[in-house]
């Protein structure tokens, strides 16, 4: 690569390129502060470590993540005399009472009470915790270095990359391979600003608008809060990278030498968003070997292969090679019927059609209907209503068939009707008062005529009485 300085790494923004090749390409290009190096004669081109090609198993990484995370835990145990600190006795038998030990003494409601037992009441716990238990956990050291090449093929792969909530978009490549220079930086400030030239620094900022209160009484145990990861510096020789990445938040780094799965699948989930030093990816080859090279730095050791070169099994079945091959047998024709599924005529029109012909020409017929009901639907409504004002004008006539002994009247003899009855009606009335008048007159002439015979009989009286007179005086 053309040497270069630190500030010359970071001078000028990068250009954004969206095109993310497949870990399986052969080349890797290394960029530099500017996106489009790539493109330039005489950009750097780094062949691809097998290790990227590893199988990945991700059943593998989440077991040896759970174990590995377990190797950091500190001790804990309850009281040594946590529950036992009473001079409590049992009472024994005869008291009609439990054998569990008792709180000796008297004079308190604590006296009496039932102690040392899981049950009571500021009793022990049940098997009280110990501080030698087995805390840490062995780990094949085959499943470990599986589980860090597995991680490493899934950190090339930009979908898994992506999956993981990583900001790669302004990203030239993945995997990501910057200089040696980067190694040089030891300032905070310039690692932001390459961080920003390379497109990495979207990333950074999603993991700092991740930090949040903990959920949980960890809260009050120093880890206070939690933050996602951002981006894992991965560097051959640290001339002063650890410090200048340390404090950006989310940013992580690691000797190319050393990495942790804990680092490369943070969770147990795969696709770490690394960034490569040149040096440190030239040194991957020399780390891991091949399938069929081993190993310089891990005695013995071979990558692990995936079972099948191809997976696709269709592809491989209808090969020309297996297709054609002499000792293939033909595909057998199954002799059983299978069951035809009886369908619904009157939800299917074709099955419809084949028990009556006709069916047809009747969906048809109501189609034309509906069509010409749609186009005059004023003259229907206009008809329908006619209807249903002679059908109101009919219920009156049969209401008067039913109460004038079922005469068939027309509305004409309905309205004559009408006139008669009240005609009658007033008759009847006037009948009624001149009756009542008569019947007044005549008690009014009687009370008349008996009062005048009254009168004469008083007179009558009268008159006998003046004869009486004279007669005494004679």
């Amino acid at each position: 690569a053309p040497s270069t300085s630190p500030n010359e790494l970071i001078a000028a923004p990068s250009t954004t390129l969206n095109t993310m090749p497949a870990a399986a390409r052969p080349l890797v290009t290394v960029h530099g502060y500017d996106a489009l190096e790539a493109k330039q004669e005489g950009s750097t081109q780094i062949r691809m470590p097998e290790v990227f090609l590893a199988p990945i198993r991700p059943d593998i990484v989440n077991f040896v993540h759970t174990n590995m995370a377990k190797n950091k835990r500190q001790p804990y145990a309850v009281s040594k005399g946590a529950g036992h600190q009473h001079s409590a006795e049992s009472w024994g038998t005869g008291r009609a009472v439990s054998r569990i030990p008792r709180v000796s003494g008297g004079g308190t409601s604590r006296a009496g009470q039932a102690a040392f037992g899981n049950m009571c009441r500021k009793g022990r716990m049940f098997a009280p915790t110990r501080i030698w238990r087995k805390w840490h956990k062995k780990i094949n050291l085959n499943q470990k270095r599986y589980a860090v090449a597995s991680a490493l093929a899934a950190s090339a792969l930009p979908s898994l990359v992506m999956a993981r909530g990583h900001r790669i978009e302004e990203c030239p490549e993945i995997p990501l391979v910057v200089p040696n220079q980067m190694q040089g930086i030891e300032k905070t400030k310039d690692a932001v600003k390459f961080l920003k030239a390379i497109g990495a620094f979207d990333d950074v900022e999603r993991a700092k608008a991740s930090r949040k209160v903990r959920v949980g009484r960890g809260k009050l145990r120093n880890r206070r809060h939690v933050q996602k990861r951002g981006p894992l510096v991965v560097y051959a020789d640290n001339e002063g990278v650890s410090k200048s990445f340390r404090n950006i938040p989310g940013v992580e780094v690691a000797d190319v030498e050393t990495l942790n799965l804990l680092q490369l699948a943070p969770g147990g989930h795969l696709g770490r968003f690394v960034i490569w030093s040149e040096a440190a990816f030239r040194k991957l080859a020399t780390i891991w070997g091949s399938t069929k090279r081993v190993s310089q730095s891990k005695k013995g050791y071979k990558l692990p292969r995936n079972v099948m070169l191809n997976s696709d099994i269709s592809r491989i079945i209808n090969s020309a090679e297996i297709q054609g091959h002499p000792g293939l047998n033909p595909a057998k024709e199954s002799s059983c019927t299978r069951r035809s599924v009886k369908r619904n005529p009157l939800k299917n029109p074709e099955v419809m059609e084949g028990l009556n012909p006709y069916s047809k020409v009747m969906r048809a017929t109501e189609r034309a209907a509906r069509e010409a009901a749609a186009k005059n639907r004023a003259a229907i409504l206009a008809a329908k209503r006619a209807a249903q004002k002679a059908n109101a004008i009919q219920k009156k006539v049969n209401y008067a068939k039913m109460q004038y002994d079922y005469t068939v009247l027309t509305k004409a003899d309905l309205d004559q009707k009408h006139a008669d009855d009240e005609a009658e009606r007033k008759a009847a009335i006037a009948k009624a008062e001149a009756e009542k008048k008569a019947a007044q007159e005549a008690e009014e002439a009687a009370i008349a005529a008996k009062n005048v015979k009254a009168e004469a009989k008083e007179a009558a009286d009268d008159g006998d009485d003046d004869d009486d007179d004279d007669d005494d005086d004679e």
